[in-house]
């Protein structure tokens, strides 16, 4: 009877189980049904999308008192309309119209050439002039002053337009692709979040997996090392290049994006994706490897000099037919940048090195994204996969200035035209991790033909006119095919959604949405539409007082009246009135090289009001000149208003936005630390490294201070003894002698990088006093971190050590205190009557 009653019980318990895992059967075989019963496990959804987050579903099954009773009941996985595409986002960086042989240029990227050949080529998209403003338009669909980018992130200030802050209300196509169904990565560059929120305290908001990203790998920040970068995880840094000779970001990079095709297909075949790829070039430093720049140097392409570039890449562009026949090629500006017979022979000898590492830099890049594309092919999904490759987010870079430099983080502190001798010194090791290199501009005015000037000047096509290849084999069949509708990098966003079938939302976490700004390009796609009239009517453009505004085939410019590399002078205080106005036809004239503004007078004065219009709908206002002014302008980081600063243990990884600032003011390091009896050395407090930074270490056990003045100086404090076991305090106390930051207020830059007496001091006693006659003036080393205790990435002196050089004395506590200088009256007085004097001779 009780062997009766236990399989009685069984067999209840049995159909109970089985009861309730009817569902889940169902989803066992659920590939067996084009439509899963509702509320199985297995069940899908596509929603409207207008709000974000969706709703909750409201349950469907029957709750009774037990759960044999009742009917269990799964909220559906939301999931993209039938058929969306998987979309592959690509963006290098600073990169002209005329450098991918795609559209003309000499430098082989046959990865783009592959993607026009297989769909399409846009030779009239454009940027904001600048990374991480083109960037936030890139993703947001909204002007880059709507999305808070008026600037990159490091020259933020506090205007809605400028303070690098993407609102709640500009929602990224990250975050509306993942809440409808997508799987969502972004790798490489992150230049959009906030250099004042970088640090591991947040918040995590404006970082990719903040923004809708569920997996990020790259650097935060404007560029980065590409043997040693300031890597992140998601939000933790990483350092997967310790250990490894010849590792570099450009192949790590698209390694691990292999990676993740692979998993996510793996995982969930059915689940599309959108990835964002961004690699770091061809932005400065140009660091590809030396197997490419031995292929580029074999190729002699450069030998004649960039005239004759310029003339053989704009042959090439009329002979492909990416631009029209009849274009204009200007003069080369022999005011600007020198011919090249006029260079000396070891200037020619050092500009073919430049030139030789960018373009090996270029094709290198070019090639890994390549392996990308082909991982989607292998999973075999290059079919329905819309892959939008955009050369460039603004024109080639010409802040090397006429020479190049071995040291970008000069050029950011007003030092651009380091002698050709003094370059010739890291001949050999160019493009390598001894150095942080430019090229000269000549070479980016040849890699910006047809059109003149670079990046920064967006009143020029030269600095905003991008190229473009998107393929979509299951929609676009017109292969080879060329588009000239006026497009810019806003009308990504909204082409995403429409192809893809999802709406933009609403409202996003209860935040209604502002709408997007772009124009779709999905009508180009078609064939019949080839020479459809442009549906983006309307553009404007502005980047540090420099502005344009595009109407219906007419283009009204500012002329162009700062170089690049004419960063930190006094600033154009009037800049919406202050201009020389221009007018261009760009229906007629592709190159914008006839200026017709004496003969339309009324169409110059009515485009200027259509832009101040323009400006006013999307926060461009209160315009601004200034540009390294604007490097050290105050911002919200967490050590604002700080004088003062204390440490207990060691810490790295801490950014330069968010650590405390030495530059420009008097300060006082401390350090109380106990040396065990067999010795001590290592690094007590770094930030910076090889190509700018200061260094607090024990070296021999003997207390030493370094500055490293842009890789082209260093001064030392040390004592003559190490210390001997036990306790002791070192300081370092540095007397500034200037004005300090606050004569930007004024349109004046005399406060910075002024001269200051430093003393190491040991126990309270004076060991050395060094008189330093000047000082950086804007910033260190932004890739590099703020470290106590041990010095990651690079070091401010190899010959000192080597990272990460740990402390081995016992660090009890760490002081910092900063005296910022304070302007008297008198000083106000003065600089409000150079202001005055300024803006008179303007």
């Amino acid at each position: 009877m009780s062997s009766i009653s236990s399989c009685s019980l069984f067999c209840r318990s049995l159909l109970a189980s089985l009861c309730l895992l009817g569902t889940t059967f169902h989803a066992a075989n659920a590939e067996d049904s084009s439509s899963p019963a509702s509320g199985s496990p297995a069940a899908t959804t596509t929603i409207s999308g207008k709000q974000l987050p969706a709703p909750n579903a409201k349950f469907g099954g029957d709750i009774k008192h037990d759960a044999l009773s009742s009917k269990p009941w799964w909220a559906p996985r939301i999931v993209p309309p039938k058929q969306a595409p998987n979309v592959l986002l690509i963006i290098t960086d600073d990169a002209g119209f005329g450098v991918p042989s795609t559209f003309g240029g000499v430098i082989p990227t046959p990865t783009m050439d592959r993607i026009a050949k297989n769909g399409l080529r846009y030779n009239n998209i454009h940027s904001t002039a600048l990374c991480s403003p083109t960037r936030a338009a890139l993703i947001t669909g909204r002007n880059h002053h709507s999305a808070g980018f008026g600037v990159i992130s490091e020259q933020s200030t506090g205007f809605p337009g400028y303070n690098s802050i993407i609102a709640e209300d500009k929602s990224t196509i990250g975050r509306i692709l993942q809440d409808n169904g997508y799987s969502t990565a972004w790798f490489g560059k992150d230049h959009n979040t906030p250099a004042f929120a970088a640090s591991q305290v947040g918040p995590f908001d404006q970082w990719p997996t903040g923004m809708g990203f569920e997996y990020f790998y790259g650097f935060v920040g404007g560029d980065a090392n590409q043997w040693q970068p300031n890597l992140f995880r998601n939000t933790t840094q990483i350092y997967p290049f310790e250990g490894k000779e010849n590792w570099n970001l450009v192949t790590a990079m698209s390694e691990d994006a292999i990676d993740y095709i692979h998993r996510m297909d793996q995982i969930d075949p059915s689940k599309p994706f959108f990835i964002k790829y961004a690699p770091g070039a061809t932005h400065a430093p140009h660091h590809p490897t030396k197997e490419w720049v031995d292929k580029i140097r074999e190729m002699h392409l450069f030998d004649d000099g960039w005239n004759k570039l310029r003339e053989r890449i704009f042959e090439n562009q009329k002979r492909l037919g990416v631009i029209p026949a009849d274009t204009k090629l200007e003069p080369w500006p022999s005011d600007v940048i020198k011919d090249w017979d006029d260079c000396t022979p070891e200037e020619k000898k050092l500009f073919i090195r430049q030139v030789e590492v960018f373009a090996a830099y270029a094709a290198y890049n070019d090639h890994e994204i390549g392996r990308v594309v082909q991982a989607v092919e292998d999973i075999g999904k290059l079919d329905n996969t819309l892959i939008i490759y955009i050369n460039g987010d603004n024109g080639t870079s010409a802040e090397g200035g006429p020479l190049g430099t071995p040291n970008e983080v000069a050029f950011f502190n007003g030092l651009n035209m380091l002698p050709v001798d003094v370059q010739m010194k890291w001949y050999d090791v160019w493009g390598t991790e001894e150095t942080y290199n430019h090229m000269s501009a000549g070479w980016s005015w040849a890699f910006d033909t047809p059109f003149t000037w670079f990046k920064q000047n967006a009143s020029k096509l030269g600095g905003i006119r991008q190229n473009m290849a998107i393929s979509w084999p299951a929609r676009i069949k017109d292969h080879g095919g060329m588009r000239h509708q006026f497009c810019h990098v806003i009308d990504i966003v909204p082409t995403i959604l429409e192809v893809s079938g999802i709406p933009a939302p609403e409202t996003v976490d209860g935040i209604p949405q502002a709408p997007i700004e772009g124009t779709s390009l999905a009508y180009t796609f078609d064939t019949a539409n080839a020479d459809a009239p442009s549906q983006h009517k309307t553009q404007y453009f502005e980047m540090m007082g420099q502005w344009a505004l595009y109407h219906e085939g007419w283009l009204l410019s500012t002329k162009v009246n700062r170089a690049p590399w004419e960063a930190f002078g006094v600033a154009n205080a009037d800049p919406l009135n202050n201009q020389v106005l221009e007018l261009y036809d760009l229906t007629t004239d592709f190159s914008q090289s006839n200026n017709i503004a004496d003969q339309h007078p009324d169409k110059v004065k009515a485009l200027k009001q259509v832009f101040i219009e323009e400006a006013n709908k999307y926060q461009v206002f209160p315009l601004d000149a200034s540009v390294g002014a604007r490097l050290v302008a105050p911002r919200p980081n967490i050590t604002a208003g700080r004088t003062e600063f204390t440490y207990t243990r060691a810490m790295t990884g801490l950014p330069q936005g968010d650590s405390p600032m030495l530059l420009n003011s008097s300060y006082t390091i401390t350090a109380e630390i106990e040396v065990p009896k067999e010795g001590a050395e290592g690094m007590i407090l770094t930030s910076g490294g090889r190509f700018a930074g200061y260094g607090f270490y024990l070296l021999e056990g003997k207390p030493t201070f370094l500055w490293n003045l842009l890789d082209l100086k260093r001064v030392k404090w040390q004592a003559s003894k190490p210390l001997a076991p036990g306790t002791h305090t070192v300081s370092f106390d540095f007397k500034y002698d200037g004005l300090g930051v606050g004569t930007l207020a004024y349109n004046n830059m005399s406060g910075l990088g002024r001269p200051g007496t430093g003393t190491l001091l040991v126990d309270g006693e004076k060991v050395q006093t060094i008189e330093m006659d000047k000082s950086i003036p804007m910033i260190l080393q932004w890739d590099e971190s703020f470290d106590i205790g041990s010095d990651t990435l690079t070091g401010v002196n190899d010959k000192d050590y080597l990272p990460p050089f740990p402390l081995t004395a016992k660090l009890n506590k760490l002081t910092i205190k900063v005296d910022r200088p304070k302007l008297s009256p008198e000083d106000i007085k003065k600089l409000e009557s150079a202001k005055r004097e300024n803006s008179s001779s303007e």
